[in-house]
């Protein structure tokens, strides 16, 4: 089956599933796999940029971390090392040629049984590769335009939102497809209390009198490494940050209001529900903010935090398993 010209997979040659590279058009899975039907999958969502030291991944010991602990969570047991699975990822770049691309790597119940005990059903890896650019559009550098959703976040004692599951979502279809048929880009959901929580598929942030705000974990939003990123980033930049729930009023009343994650990266937000935020411009810290990320990924400024691993390099295994577990990659 050939892949359609126009395709954001049309270049990627290979994907490596369960312990081996296989061609595109034969990474396929069964339809009675139990992840089709009941959404039993953990993932990830992590960048390669072009450095001007080479290629290299970014915040990949934190990657793997959090995909380790998602695993946990539904209680699948991995049937590859962290070490393995690193290992994977830089070898499918390198396979299909990529200085700079976006990594996806999944962990699912594939065929087994079906019915709701996913226990029965093998857990399978694969990880795939692609170009990605600006994921809210190339015009996003200069804001975007969103909307509060009518649909809510689930209580965190509904679904765990501390996981990075696929069922977790199919909630942010619904506002994302929200937004889109009423001419937005993106949509901002709620908690199941009402205050702000997060964007379909991105963290949040805004300033208001000159601090640096952000929802807390308690509003049924995930952990994002790229929040974690911006909140380190301010704090070097002698930023208070706070975070702290947020009602809705304040998205329309803030001085600068923008999104962060893997896809995203930080994409400043123009206006909600057509209220202009501040200027309508991407703020001063919005800025600041972004030209050090972008300083920082593409090798232009110094990696103080240690937060890109090289294609190139191959740790030791033994090294990768630790930085899974939380400590750093050595340099």
């Amino acid at each position: 089956m050939a892949t359609p010209k126009l395709s954001p997979f049309a270049d990627v040659r290979w994907i490596w599933q369960n312990g081996e590279l296989v061609d595109f058009e034969k990474a396929t899975i069964h339809v009675l796999s139990h992840a089709l039907h009941y959404g039993s999958g953990v993932f990830e969502g992590i960048r390669c940029y072009s450095t001007r030291q080479g290629s290299a991944i970014f915040r990949l010991p934190e990657h793997m971390k959090r995909l380790l602990l998602s695993a946990k969570v539904y209680r699948m047991e991995l049937p590859f090392s962290a070490g393995e699975i690193v290992d994977a990822i830089a070898h499918t770049i390198r396979a299909n040629g990529f200085d700079a691309c976006y990594v996806r790597p999944i962990v699912y119940r594939g065929l087994g049984t079906l019915g709701v005990n996913p226990l029965r059903s093998p857990v399978e890896v694969v990880v795939a590769v692609w170009p990605w650019g600006k994921y809210l559009g190339e015009e996003a550098a200069q804001g975007v335009e969103v909307c509060v959703s009518s649909w809510r976040r689930p209580s965190p004692s509904t679904l765990p939102s501390m996981a990075k599951a696929t069922g977790n979502y199919l909630n942010s279809q619904l506002v994302k497809m929200e937004a889109l048929t009423n001419g937005f880009v993106e949509g901002i959901a709620l908690d199941a209390g009402g205050y702000v929580s997060e964007g379909s598929g991105e963290n949040l942030f805004l300033v208001y009198q000159g601090a640096l705000l952000t929802p807390p974990l308690a509003a049924s939003l995930l952990p994002g490494i790229t929040r974690d990123t911006v909140i380190t980033l301010a704090r070097d930049l002698g930023l208070e940050v706070r975070e702290q729930a947020i009602p809705r009023g304040l998205l329309y009343t803030c001085d600068e209001l923008f999104f962060t994650g893997t896809a995203a990266e930080i994409t400043p937000i123009r206006s909600v529900d057509h209220i202009v935020v501040g200027e309508g411009r991407p703020g001063a810290i919005t800025r600041r903010l972004l030209d050090e990320f972008l300083g920082i990924t593409s090798g232009e400024i110094r990696d103080r935090h240690g937060w890109l691993t090289p294609v190139a390099s191959q740790p030791a295994e033994r090294d990768l398993v630790s930085a899974a577990s939380g400590e750093r990659l050595p340099a």
